[in-house]
């Protein structure tokens, strides 16, 4: 019996830090945050954060902040990362970043202003997110996911102005999707990406157009 209760006591501190590791993403956001003794943020301390449970989950990470405006080098910081992560899970990789990309960091108050915004739109996300039409999130389901988000993470990558915001949400509906098996939220984000794809070709296409139309002038 002695034995048995030693036993049942160390499963018990096993199951302890488990809910720890569970943290729904908007929490793990704010505790690194509000944690004072970083004076900056690094990519690898968003990859130990997320203890590298899924390619998903850092790629929402990497994806959030550009939805929302940031401040200038966010998106280099991030954007990066996007590519290398969307293509290793289209290929069914585990999560891998180079080091000259994991040390890249931002202040902690940089991180702090785009978490302030971010956190209460994902927390709301996560309360309606469930499984359902999971055929969309299988393994074969999950590789063509990651190669559209690589599409996009390309898109998000290019110097248009404004032209990474709806890639990013459209990266992070799926990615939110991929996590909580959620093959609705899946196909939002598709609908999302061809919209974004749809409006920054035409914003390349004008631009393209405006040089063009310059170049001709000025001879």
């Amino acid at each position: 019996m002695g034995r048995g209760r030693k036993i049942a006591k160390r499963f018990r501190g096993i199951e302890g830090p488990q809910p720890e590791g569970k943290k729904r993403f908007s929490q793990i956001l704010d505790a690194i945050g509000a944690d004072e003794r970083r004076e900056r943020v690094s990519v690898s301390d968003l990859m130990r954060a997320m203890d590298a449970r899924a390619v998903a989950a850092l790629i929402l990470l990497f994806a959030l902040p550009n939805v929302v405006p940031t401040p200038p080098g966010t998106s280099s910081i991030l954007g990066l990362p996007l590519l290398y992560l969307t293509a290793q899970m289209m290929l069914g990789k585990l999560p891998w970043l180079p080091a000259i990309i994991a040390d890249r960091s931002m202040t902690r108050s940089d991180f702090n202003s785009f978490v302030g915004r971010v956190t209460p739109l994902l927390a709301r996300a996560e309360r309606l997110l469930k499984p359902r039409l999971l055929f969309i999130t299988s393994a074969t389901g999950e590789r063509i996911i990651g190669g559209l988000c690589l599409v996009l993470a390309i898109v998000l990558a290019m110097p248009i102005p404004l032209g990474n915001m709806l890639p990013a949400l459209a990266i992070s509906l799926m990615a939110l999707g991929v996590l909580e098996r959620d093959g609705l939220w899946v196909m939002i984000g598709v609908v999302v990406g061809v919209l974004s794809m749809v409006i920054v070709s035409g914003v390349v296409w004008a631009l393209a157009k405006a040089a063009l139309f310059l170049i001709l002038n000025a001879f």
